[in-house]
């Protein structure tokens, strides 16, 4: 199937949710505005349609493969990558000043969601190496930025983040990779580190690694580990590539999905020791990893959306061309494409809902990542930074959870042909599944956003956007339609829904943490309900007023059926979600360990 970028969409978003006007008025994003984002964009959807998208199903029957130390990825990946480098795609949102073009998130998000959709396996080079750019730039010395920086950002080489190892995944703490000082400066690294995506390829001429490991006599725990560049090929001071690093790639991982990506298992100084090169201070290297982490979560909640839109694209066309039964409202005498089905439509609007919502929640938190750094105001820039750090965990975690929803409708759409994998709708199923357990699983965003977001300020910031969300429901009521006034309701029993849960969170973390975390995913999904509906609702009041004639009649009228579904079928799951979380613990936590 063709895929076909939702530019309209994302631009819908970019002008009416994101506020690219205002985002423009920004000294660092003057030449950002609406024209340039409606360029932008464009290119980037003829790009990945032309180009990378036809790489999807091929990368799935022929994925990449290891053989004697090396990987050789999917035919066209190579030459694919190379052009993706060439027309300055990698540094799209990289500064200037080492060759990117600087636009904002707000920007940059949208063009990630069409490579994601149009190929997830493909798209997972460029958004590790995206993670070692915000690293290197944020914590790097001058000497190592010179030295790496213009390449990645060319698309010349790739970056990798390496931090989990065959018994420390998400407990960094238990990292046993050794890092030993050497005269010269650097250090000799040795270990395993296991899923390094892209951690071996053949698209690029150099890998740079990053690495966590434990210098010799650092403290136990998260508190003794420390980043290191540990390239793939040594860089001479010339900018010329050397000799080879002591880092091997041992085997790539079989898995279910995202086949064409190889997932690598690295040997790090099997030959004497691989040579690594400190980022920052001794013992800072969680601190910052999490800065990769913290812009791959965002970046892998945008492939959930990305992988859910492809899904939704191909279930549509199928429920197009496949005839079946005739309609029960007597419509016509034969059979029909199975879209006239109510049952089918229905999915099919589940699908189209959640995507929309998500990619307007994305959106939003793109708007405010740009304001948080680039406001000239101080106080704008705090409040922009804790709105987008509430919405991370959202983003990754609800986003992802979603597309697995809709990449299984997807599925079901197809019936049958659907549990076929030539049709191509069980490859999105299957690539989905990863989303929810990379970059930290659900479970992590869930405790991240119960902990660090919620019980530590006493619900603060959740109630500060519930009041947000109020403001929204009067501006709803006070335009008087009818598909206002059934938002308005949806949204205030929903937003009354998540302050109750926001409030049980904060009263329950310290006192009673195993009653509150026993609903800390049942939490996250209620909490990205709301806020994705907040923002379809805040979709609705522009679609339901003049006509922007950039979008036209028919994407407004079908923006406002779209908001009037996620009302009606979406947010009415809340306060049930609610009620399990405020009240279910004891089921949860009550059988015996034994009984299990």
């Amino acid at each position: 199937m063709t895929y076909k970028a939702p530019t309209q969409d994302m631009l819908f978003n970019i002008r009416h949710i994101a506020n690219i006007d205002a985002i423009a008025e920004m000294p660092a994003y003057a030449d950002a505005g609406f024209d340039t984002a409606q360029a932008v964009l464009e290119e980037c959807a003829k790009f990945n349609e032309a180009v990378v998208a036809p790489l999807n199903w091929a990368g799935d029957q022929n994925p990449s493969h290891w053989e004697n130390f090396a990987v050789k990825t999917t035919p066209g990946f190579k030459e694919a990558f190379q052009q993706y480098g060439q027309a300055g795609w990698q540094g799209l949102q990289h500064p200037p000043a080492y060759g990117g073009q600087g636009l904002p998130k707000t920007i940059g998000a949208a063009c990630g969601e069409m490579l994601n959709a149009a190929n997830l396996s493909f798209a997972l080079c460029p958004l590790l190496t995206d993670g070692a750019i915000e690293a290197l730039i944020t914590a790097a010395s001058d000497e190592l930025k010179d030295r790496y920086l213009a390449k990645l950002i060319s698309g010349e080489w790739t970056g990798t983040m390496n931090l989990t190892e065959p018994q420390a995944g998400s407990d960094l703490a238990l990292v046993r990779t050794k890092a030993v000082p050497q005269a010269d400066g650097t250090y000799r690294i040795s270990g395993t580190k296991i899923y390094i995506t892209y951690g071996e390829h053949d698209m690029a001429e150099n890998i740079v690694h990053l690495v966590l490991a434990r210098v010799e006599g650092a403290p136990a725990g998260v508190k003794g580990i420390s980043l290191f560049v540990v390239p793939k090929v040594f860089v001479n001071n010339d900018g010329t590539l050397g000799a080879r690093n002591d880092v091997q790639c041992v085997s790539i991982e079989h898995k279910m999905g995202i086949k064409a990506s190889p997932t690598a298992v690295l040997q790090f100084g099997d030959n004497g020791g691989a040579t690594g090169y400190l980022v920052g201070e001794e013992n800072r290297g969680l601190e910052y990893m999490f800065i990769m982490m913290n812009a791959a979560r965002y970046a892998v909640g945008v492939q959930g959306i990305a992988i859910a839109d492809r899904a939704y694209q191909k279930a549509v066309t199928y429920a197009r061309e496949r005839v079946q039964s005739r309609p029960v409202d007597g419509s016509m005498n034969q059979s029909a494409p199975i879209i006239h089905h109510p049952d089918v439509k229905r999915m099919l609007m589940t699908m189209r809902a959640y995507t929309e919502g998500c990619r307007a929640l994305a959106t939003a938190a793109a708007a405010a990542f740009d304001a948080a750094h680039h406001h000239p105001d101080e106080s704008a820039r705090k409040a922009n930074k804790a709105f987008y750090e509430f919405m991370v965990p959202l983003v990754k975690g609800f986003s992802t959870e979603m597309s697995l929803e809709v990449t299984s409708l997807g599925v079901q759409v197809h019936g049958g042909m659907g549990f076929i994998e030539e049709t191509g709708a069980a490859q999105y199923y299957r690539d989905a599944k990863i989303l929810t357990i990379y970059e930290g699983t659900t479970a992590i965003q869930a405790n991240d956003l119960v902990g660090r977001k919620t019980a530590r300020d006493g619900a603060q910031q959740a109630l500060s956007l519930a009041s947000q969300i109020a403001q929204t429901e009067s501006a709803l009521r006070a335009s008087g339609t009818d598909d206002a006034q059934v938002m308005a309701d949806a949204l205030q029993q929903s937003r009354a829904a998540f302050e109750e849960a926001a409030r049980f969170i904060a009263s329950n973390a310290s006192t009673d943490p195993n009653a509150a975390f026993a609903g800390s995913v049942p939490y996250l999904m209620l909490t990205g309900m709301v806020m994705a509906g907040w923002q379809m609702a805040r979709a609705l009041l522009v679609a339901q007023g003049p006509v922007d004639q950039d979008f036209g009649d028919a994407f407004m009228a079908a923006k406002r059926v779209t908001c009037r579904f996620y009302a009606e079928h979406i947010l009415r799951k809340v306060p049930g979600m609610r009620d399990s979380i405020v009240s279910g613990a004891g089921s949860v936590n009550g059988l015996a360990l034994e009984a299990f």
